[in-house]
């Protein structure tokens, strides 16, 4: 009984944080406006192009043939950072620190911004299941400079999680940070312990200034969901963060789409790209696009400097951990694009990118030739009606979100 006792006490709180992280759903004015969306149908956000369903048995032969290199086998080289990093503002006015995943801190012409911040040990709603990290966050969460805004593109677990939002939430130093996400997510962070009046949902192309930076979303190519009947029932998107001299573009998760050109003619050229390079494969090519079409979106983007995320971190796909970047590498070189791939926690500004040199171990890695992983787009389907810019916006303080006019 003792046994028992001791066991139930140890899987209860286990039990209730999983519950937790699935997050809430929206309700009330928040659903109202979810609604008005033209994205929003039936229930359910849909991408502007349609995605092929994920083919379920080609994705179980990839994993049964995963590479043998999914996981480093020696630690990774981490750039383990001081905070006296971030007392000096970069010369150049923007500068990037990669922190694993799709978690950057960006410095945008004397602001800041954190994107998909996770510092838990697993992309999972369990502490002790799912994908584990390869390395500690370079940074520890307590010692973060201080933050203007937490930009978030999606609810998945690798973007958006439980313990690190709390505690960001519930931080003193990161009291005036707001939280900007696309439609629908404030409910997850709410329940969390965000306060509304810190929180501003936007559609896509929809924006909010925050201290004299502009952060508009973008729309992605992809789906959101934490648990079994919610799928795509909140929105994603792709941000572009527009200061009064720089441009940064941060992609979240996408398929390839004619999208980024569009986001280019509006927005670019961009100073800095940050395009998810990792966990593809063929099965799912619409949700994630593979190395060669993340340079291809970078050039759409009219970017200047390309930095890849959604790699090197977790294990999410067949393809070995390197592969992402050598495949990124490769394809850059060969258009002729810039491209900067660092250690974790390594800063670089874009005005003066450093070399490209691989600090990862030299594994066996599949080409694009041998493993293509392209997004499908339908001949002859029309979008541009639904791209084309409205007749304004009307700016409004974060607690009042902007919309589109």
């Amino acid at each position: 009984m003792r046994i028992f006792a001791l066991a139930l006490a140890a899987l209860v709180p286990l039990w209730w944080t999983g519950c937790a992280a699935l997050g809430a759903r929206p309700t009330g004015e928040r659903l109202r406006r979810m609604q008005q969306s033209p994205n929003y149908r039936q229930g359910r956000f849909r991408n502007l192009f349609p995605i092929s369903k994920i083919r379920v048995g080609r994705a179980l032969r990839s994993f049964a043939r995963s590479s043998r290199y999914r996981r480093p086998k020696r630690p990774v080289p981490v750039v383990y950072r001081d905070p006296a990093h971030y007392l000096a503002p970069p010369a150049s006015g923007l500068r990037v620190t990669w922190l694993g995943h799709s978690t950057v801190l960006l410095e945008v012409d004397g602001r800041r911004f954190l994107t998909d911040p996770v510092w838990s040990r697993r992309a999972s709603p369990s502490p002790i299941a799912g994908p584990r990290r390869f390395f500690d966050v370079p940074l520890p969460l307590s010692e973060l400079p201080r933050l203007d805004a937490v930009i978030l593109s999606h609810d998945h677990y690798d973007h958006l999680d439980l313990r690190t939002i709390r505690r960001l939430a519930a931080s003193g130093t990161q009291g005036r940070a707001i939280f900007v996400t696309p439609l629908g997510v404030g409910a997850h962070l709410e329940r969390w312990g965000v306060a509304p009046r810190r929180i501003v949902e936007l559609d896509w192309w929809e924006r909010t200034v925050v201290r004299g930076v502009t952060l508009v979303a973008t729309p992605a190519r992809h789906g959101s969901g934490r648990g079994l009947t919610d799928r795509d029932t909140t929105l994603w998107a792709g941000w572009a963060i527009l200061g009064p001299r720089h441009r940064a573009y941060f992609s979240g998760d996408s398929g390839y789409a004619p999208t980024f050109a569009e986001i280019g003619r509006r927005f670019g050229p961009f100073d800095v790209t940050m395009i998810e390079s990792g966990a593809y494969n063929a099965a799912w090519a619409d949700f994630h696009m593979g190395p060669e079409q993340a340079v291809q979106a970078h050039r759409d983007l009219r970017g200047r400097v390309l930095m890849p995320i959604h790699w090197g971190t977790f294990v999410l796909a067949p393809h070995g951990w390197t592969e992402p970047a050598e495949r990124v590498r490769a394809a850059a070189g060969q258009r002729g694009v810039t491209a900067v791939i660092p250690r974790p926690g390594q800063s670089f500004e874009p005005a003066s990118p450093p070399a490209l040199t691989r600090w990862w171990p030299d594994h066996p890695w599949r080409t694009a030739a041998e493993a293509p992983v392209v997004s499908t787009l339908p001949a002859g389907h029309r979008i541009w009606s639904r791209l084309q810019p409205g007749p304004g916006y009307t700016e409004r303080p974060p607690s009042s979100p902007n919309r589109l006019r």
